[in-house]
């Protein structure tokens, strides 16, 4: 029962959230709508940010067993934005919120990881120096995290696949060169 109840919190408070701003949400209206009282609820959950955190972890753990390997950078760039654009009223909601460091955390991380994953999927024969590759996983972790924030604080307008495929376009090689200098210094 215990298990049910909290997966029931969990789907309620995510269908408000496509309802509503979270700033709307309290522990009293989840527990109204589950049918529970709020004392089932804190047993759960210590907050809504505890929540919310994780449901965000299940989902970046979603995200990761659904994408084990990315092939380039762009499609790397492209699971990002793909799975804020399914969760689209979701993020905003939370992005909107004075919760967002916690949706920022996990989305730094979604970040971190689909860049070693390129990297390993993309380089696995290429020998880079362990410090070098890990200014290049930073480098690409912040730019993947910026262009995904910047086209969230623009409210998610906007054709995100076509901004990533352009940068990429304009970055052309960069990836590929900073492996060959990296390799080089050695």
């Amino acid at each position: 029962m215990s298990n049910f109840t909290k997966k029931a919190i969990k789907e309620t408070f995510i269908k408000l959230l496509g309802e509503r701003p979270l700033s709307k949400i309290t522990v009293q209206v989840i527990a109204d709508e589950c049918g529970i009282n709020r004392n089932s609820f804190y047993y759960h959950f210590q907050d809504i940010p505890a929540l919310i955190e994780e449901i965000t972890l299940e989902e970046v753990d979603r995200l990761i067993a659904k994408y084990p390997e990315v092939s380039s950078i762009e499609e790397c760039l492209n699971v990002i934005a793909n799975f804020a654009e399914e969760k689209k009223k979701l993020i905003l909601n939370i992005f909107n919120s004075a919760n967002r460091d916690i949706f920022e955390q996990h989305l730094w991380g979604v970040c971190e990881y689909a860049v070693r994953a390129y990297g390993e999927t993309a380089f696995p024969e290429m020998k880079i120096d362990a410090e070098n590759a890990e200014v290049l996983v930073i480098y690409y972790k912040c730019v993947s995290f910026g262009i995904v924030m910047d086209w969230m604080e623009n409210g998610m307008e906007g054709d995100i696949h076509e901004t990533i495929h352009r940068f990429l376009e304009l970055n052309g090689g960069t990836v590929e060169e900073a492996i060959r200098r990296s390799k080089k210094q050695k």
